[in-house]
């Protein structure tokens, strides 16, 4: 005699490992508002004055001897907090990289970049991924990357991003193993690396 089973019916999907998914009809919005949120009140930055990009492009983050060392556990913590963020906010996606950097010996300096995301943050809360139904399947890569942007040890730092229609669905911004030796190969580096995701995607 085989037993039955019932099968009881499962709420939508809205909330999942600290995304918010709002499903429409036509559409889906993946976003981490309260996350955010979250973050904001975790780091005292509920307050703060809002600032318009993540990083001040005039700042190069660099290993200064003489900065006042920080406790390294709460660094640690705020940038492990920024990394998740990064799944559903490709914009912070090069700065938080490049903060995750001096992770060994975090100085007041860096808290303070690490901080300015927050304050980024706290003025585009709201901000997510758009997944809409319609869009096609054609898929394209995009990628740049500077030239020798690490002031520690002279590599490049590079980024892709892999769009499927009008979907984003994959995206990175990291440091060159390599060390270019000019800005044409800095680029065919990083162009050969999104090739290599689009022919995996495909």
């Amino acid at each position: 005699m085989q037993g039955k089973f019932e099968m009881s019916m499962m709420e939508e999907l809205t909330f999942f490992l600290g995304l918010q998914v709002n499903k429409m009809n036509d559409r889906t919005f993946i976003s981490q508002t309260k996350y955010i949120r979250d973050l904001m009140k975790k780091f005292c930055m509920e307050e703060k004055t809002s600032v318009k990009i993540p990083m001040n492009t005039s700042v190069k983050m660099d290993i200064n001897t003489e900065g006042k060392v920080i406790d390294q556990t709460r660094y640690r913590t705020l940038i492990r907090s920024l990394l998740y963020l990064t799944t559903s906010r490709p914009d912070i996606t090069f700065v938080v990289g490049v903060c995750t950097r001096f992770q060994s010996a975090p100085e007041k300096s860096y808290m303070t970049v690490a901080k300015r995301i927050l304050k980024y943050l706290k003025g585009c809360q709201k901000v997510g991924l758009w997944y809409p139904k319609e869009g096609g399947f054609k898929l394209a890569g995009y990628s740049d990357s500077d030239y020798v942007g690490c002031r520690v040890d002279r590599k490049s730092t590079s980024g892709t991003c892999q769009i499927l229609g009008n979907r984003l669905v994959s995206w990175f911004s990291k440091k060159s193993n390599l060390i270019a030796t000019s800005t044409s190969k800095a680029e065919y580096i990083v162009a050969c690396t999104c090739c290599a995701q689009v022919l995996w995607m495909r």
